[in-house]
């Protein structure tokens, strides 16, 4: 069988344990295998290249900039966009195959179901399944707002959904989870910190402590209430909690970076 005209493109840093299951689950299907580097300080390139992949090195400045031109790097129109702890299943292949062969499609991109685990757990309820994300696009006619947190796609075309999973094997353990709140809500806190230079107002209005408090209430009620985490017992319950602090560590952080900069002036 001929390989799919599809380049799969993966952004990296420091993947050594990752990458490689990453890769071969598209090995031998995928025409073309993208890696685009952050500087990794680890084997992640070398066993990249080890396994065929094109292997290319830039540095990280903004997410959104960041998968825009590593998007360009692919030959094909297709590109089906990886991270390093994402395995496609033999589901999702063939219905990505039904979709690229295909002539004059529809739609210009497609979501595919994410099936999230925290270790060998997988996380059904709380939203984090089917939780559709777009993966499989056209390259010239989408991109990515250059946002540094969690950039949205925009598209020229209608969306169509894939009901195959993607297998992402998120966080390793509760350990791995709790550094990856950590990170995150230290860029969401500069997000703002940088916002509040240019429109205060509106930076004043959206962080502060009555509505930080808000919605991680709100949060909380959603993810374990509405959408059925409780579906997952103590662990639907811890997910639930640790995603509510998501708001508080925000406005925590957001505000020692005020203070911090006040204290300098």
């Amino acid at each position: 069988m001929d390989k799919l005209p599809v380049s799969v493109v993966i952004l990296t840093k420091n993947e050594e344990e990752n990458i490689a299951n990453c890769i071969n689950s598209v090995l031998g299907w995928a025409d073309e295998i993208i890696v685009v580097d952050d500087e990794s300080t680890d084997r992640t390139r070398d066993i990249a290249k080890d396994l065929g992949a094109k292997v290319f090195v830039r540095r990280m400045d903004i997410e959104g900039r960041q998968r825009n031109w590593a998007y360009q790097q692919a030959k094909n129109d297709w590109v089906l966009s990886l991270d390093a702890d994402e395995r496609v299943s033999k589901e999702l292949k063939r219905e990505i195959e039904k979709i690229v062969v295909k002539k004059n499609c529809e739609f210009t991109n497609f979501t595919v179901n994410l099936r999230n685990y925290i270790g060998n757990y997988w996380i059904r309820g709380g939203g984090w399944y089917p939780a559709p994300k777009v993966r499989l696009f056209l390259k010239d006619k989408c991109r990515y707002e250059e946002a540094e947190v969690h950039p949205r796609i925009i598209s020229k075309g209608k969306c169509g959904r894939i009901n195959a999973d993607l297998l992402h094997y998120s966080y390793k353990g509760w350990e791995d989870f709790l550094n990856s709140l950590n990170k995150q809500t230290s860029l969401e806190a500069l997000k703002w910190y940088k916002l509040s230079l240019k429109d205060p107002k509106k930076a004043r209005y959206k962080m502060n402590v009555i509505h930080a408090l808000w919605r991680m209430l709100d949060r909380f009620i959603r993810i374990f209430f509405a959408k059925k985490g409780y579906r997952d017992g103590f662990i639907g319950f811890i997910v639930a909690y640790f995603a509510s602090l998501y708001q508080i560590l925000s406005y925590a952080k957001y505000r020692n970076l005020t203070k911090s900069f006040e204290n300098k002036m």
